[in-house]
């Protein structure tokens, strides 16, 4: 499941496909311009990220495309999802690093240890550019003593909360129609 963008993915993908992705891609595109400084690799990949971002606004959010309160509704609701990912990300990452600190290990070491030998590719998984795999989280819960819960975000796309919703919704058990406004709410 997808719980936070995958620059790669959406790269190959070649189009952002919703407001979910451009709010979390105007972020990676900040935290790209500040890897690049440090690794001139980057700087492709921001150029091509922008690009992204460019055509989905001109599509989306130009001065000729159709702006509905829905539509800015949407877009609300995806900047503020967007925005808990990224503390998640950031809280996640310094709680990483201070066990690492702890234990005289570097980011780097971790890298090794998960499997990692590319310094630039842990900089993406510790800065949420790319996901940690499963597995990698569970040898991080593991070896540093952190809980999943800080280490797994738990968000889920609009859409799957919808989809959820609408199922508990369908099958009008009084039980399940509480958890679904308390677990799947759209705020």
């Amino acid at each position: 499941m997808k719980t936070q963008i995958d620059i790669s993915k959406l790269l190959e993908i070649g189009k952002i496909q919703n407001e979910l992705d451009f709010e979390s891609a105007l972020i990676a595109d900040r935290k790209l311009r500040m890897l690049s400084k440090e690794n001139s690799k980057y700087k492709v990949t921001r150029k091509k990220l922008r690009d992204l971002i460019e055509d989905y606004e001109n599509k989306n959010w130009s001065s000729n495309s159709r702006l509905t309160d829905k539509k800015i509704r949407e877009s609300d609701l995806a900047e503020l999802i967007a925005e808990k990912e990224r503390q998640f990300i950031q809280n996640r990452k310094e709680l990483i690093r201070k066990k690492l600190k702890n234990l005289n290990l570097t980011q780097q070491n971790l890298g090794e240890i998960l499997g990692h030998r590319s310094k630039s590719y842990m900089s993406e998984l510790m800065n949420g550019l790319s996901p940690f795999s499963l597995k990698d989280l569970i040898v991080i819960n593991r070896l540093l003593k952190i809980d999943l819960a800080n280490l797994v975000s738990t968000f889920l796309p609009q859409s799957d909360r919808v989809k959820i919703r609408t199922s508990i919704e369908k099958l009008d058990n009084p039980k399940l129609t509480t958890l679904s406004k308390d677990g799947f709410a759209f705020t």
